[in-house]
């Protein structure tokens, strides 16, 4: 592709001309005669915009001259054409009313096109087909998996801080793998989506205010290229609130469900949905078997339990995924086992 300097640089170069110009002062007439026959004999003209842009007479005439090898035309000085126009009786146009858009079928295909879109943000919270989108950048839909990740792991990070008495959130930092990089201005309203849920009324946020309502509260939302995750479709989401900070990290891999990988320095692996339970333990001989039977004891059941150290004996971490929902009774009995240190509890939506 090759930027033109001018209109008759432009008119030499090309081998189809196609028009797509509001009708001003300055376009009316702008492909007359003399810009016709600057063209390369055998161009194709194609006014896609508003009748007098181009000579209607002249390109009838460079037609009928074997000048052009072809033309169509959507739009005219005055319309309809009448039979005796000099384009009706010209070879090799193809000429259309300027309705394209007002037939019975293309306004049914627009409003269920326009009910689809709307059912899709109130519903899926999919906002692919949304035109006014600030956080523009990325295939939406193929962004999907990596967005309800990173908004999780957010979640993640605001539910664990909180534990702590950390509940000020002073700023919200993304990093993206290689492959996902691309799609920062979606992936980080999802994060600040993931880090204001439950703290502001749900009802009011979503993907598209969410990064305004966080930089409304003081929040900073940023994104770093530097430390990036060596997996290419690897995310990292760091909270900082009343001066702590944590990180949870997880990959969005094409051919298998999102999994958080990473909470704070601990490696882990475990599938963000439903109900999960964080917990802090000491690295002793049985403190797996005494959370299991707590939870049982409750009726709770568990889909995924994984436990993670940094050194034999040091402090450890485990991860829960839960069948259902976990009430406040269980967690305080949770916390009354001796090698459990802390307990939390995040809950997510319907929508994994």
């Amino acid at each position: 592709m090759r930027r033109c300097a001018t209109l008759d640089a432009l008119l030499d170069a090309c081998d189809v001309l196609t028009v797509h110009t509001p009708l001003t002062d300055e376009t009316r007439g702008m492909i007359g005669p003399g810009q016709i026959a600057r063209l390369k004999p055998g161009a194709v003209v194609a006014n896609l915009a508003r009748g007098g842009i181009v000579d209607e007479a002249a390109l009838a005439a460079a037609l009928h001259a074997g000048h052009l090898s072809g033309a169509t035309v959507d739009a005219y000085l005055k319309e309809p054409l009448r039979d005796d126009h000099p384009l009706m009786h010209a070879p090799h146009i193809l000429l259309t009313p300027h309705i394209g858009a007002s037939t019975t079928e293309a306004q049914r295909n627009v409003a269920v096109d326009v009910c689809a879109s709307v059912r899709d943000a109130l519903l899926n919270n999919e906002y692919s087909r949304t035109l006014n989108v600030a956080e523009a950048g990325g295939d939406w839909q193929a962004l999907q998996p990596a967005m309800l990740l990173v908004r999780r792991a957010a979640a993640v990070a605001r539910a664990l801080l909180a534990d702590r008495g950390a509940r000020a959130i002073s700023s919200v930092t993304l990093r993206l793998g290689a492959e996902l990089a691309p799609g920062r201005g979606p992936l980080l309203a999802a994060a600040a989506l993931g880090a204001l849920e439950g703290v502001v009324e749900r009802e009011r946020l979503n993907i598209i205010n969410a990064r305004a309502v966080g930089q409304s509260r003081g929040i900073e939302l940023l994104y770093a290229e530097a430390g990036v995750p060596p997996h290419a479709r690897a995310v990292e989401v760091r909270l900082a609130a009343d001066g702590q900070d944590i990180r949870v990290g997880g990959v969005a891999a094409l051919d298998a469900p999102p999994r958080l990988t990473r909470i704070g320095d601990f490696h882990v692996d475990v599938a963000p949905r439903g109900t999960l339970l964080v917990l802090s333990n000491r690295d002793v001989p049985g403190v797996i078997g005494h959370v299991g039977t707590a939870l049982g004891n409750a009726g709770v059941n568990i889909a995924e339990y994984h436990q993670a150290r940094l050194a034999q004996g040091a402090e450890a971490l485990a991860v829960l995924s839960i069948d259902g929902a976990v009430s406040d009774e269980v967690r305080h009995a949770l916390l009354t086992l001796p090698d459990v240190r802390s307990a939390t509890l995040v809950q997510f939506g319907g929508d994994a």
